[in-house]
C-alpha cells in the first residue's frame, strides 16, 4: 500500500520558521538582566584605605573619583553603587545598594571610612494633599460670564 506525502506549501514552512524565532526572541527577551549602577568600590581596595595616613589623591587612586561630593562640606565623598535586576519592561528590582561616605580633615587626610547598606532604606511616602490658596476658585463658565462688559468702551472713551 502506497502512502501520499502530502506536500507543504514553501510559505506554510517559512511562516512556522517564524513563529519559532518570534517565540524564541520573546523568551530572551523576558530574561532577568543584572546590572551594576554607579560606583561599586572594590572591597580589597577599601581596606586599604586607613584614616590619618591617605589623602585625598590616595583615595582617587584607589577608589576612583566620588559619585558626589557634599554640597556644603567639600571635605565629605560619597560613592553611591548597587546592583538591580530588571526583566522586560517591568519596574526594575533592587537588589543591592551601598553607599560609602569618607570624610577629610582640612589638610586633605582622611579621617573617617563608613560603609552603609541602604538596601534596606525606609521608603519616603509623599503626602499628596495640595495646600490651599486665598480667592474664589470659578468654573469656566463663570470666568466667562463675569468677563461679560468688563472689556467694552467707557463714555470717556477710554478701555478699563
Amino acid at each position: 500500500m502506497k502512502t501520499d506525502r502530502v506536500k507543504s506549501h514553501p510559505g506554510h514552512r517559512l511562516a512556522r520558521l517564524a513563529a519559532v524565532a518570534l517565540l524564541a526572541m520573546a523568551a530572551a527577551a523576558c530574561e532577568a538582566q543584572t546590572d551594576i549602577r554607579g560606583n561599586f568600590p572594590d572591597p580589597d581596595a577599601l581596606a586599604e584605605i586607613k584614616p590619618g595616613v591617605h589623602t585625598r589623591t590616595d583615595v582617587t587612586r584607589l577608589l576612583g573619583a566620588p559619585s558626589t561630593v557634599a554640597t556644603f562640606s567639600k571635605e565629605t565623598w560619597y560613592y553611591i553603587g548597587g546592583r538591580v535586576k530588571t526583566v522586560a519592561f517591568f519596574k526594575p528590582e533592587i537588589l543591592e545598594r551601598q553607599v560609602l561616605t569618607v570624610n577629610f580633615d582640612a589638610a586633605g587626610r582622611v579621617t573617617t571610612v563608613e560603609k552603609v547598606d541602604a538596601t534596606k532604606t525606609k521608603k519616603i511616602v509623599l503626602v499628596d494633599r495640595e495646600t490651599p490658596t486665598k480667592g474664589k476658585e470659578l468654573t469656566i463658565l463663570q470666568q466667562l460670564i463675569g468677563n461679560i462688559g468688563r472689556f467694552g468702551n467707557r463714555d470717556d472713551g477710554g478701555t478699563r
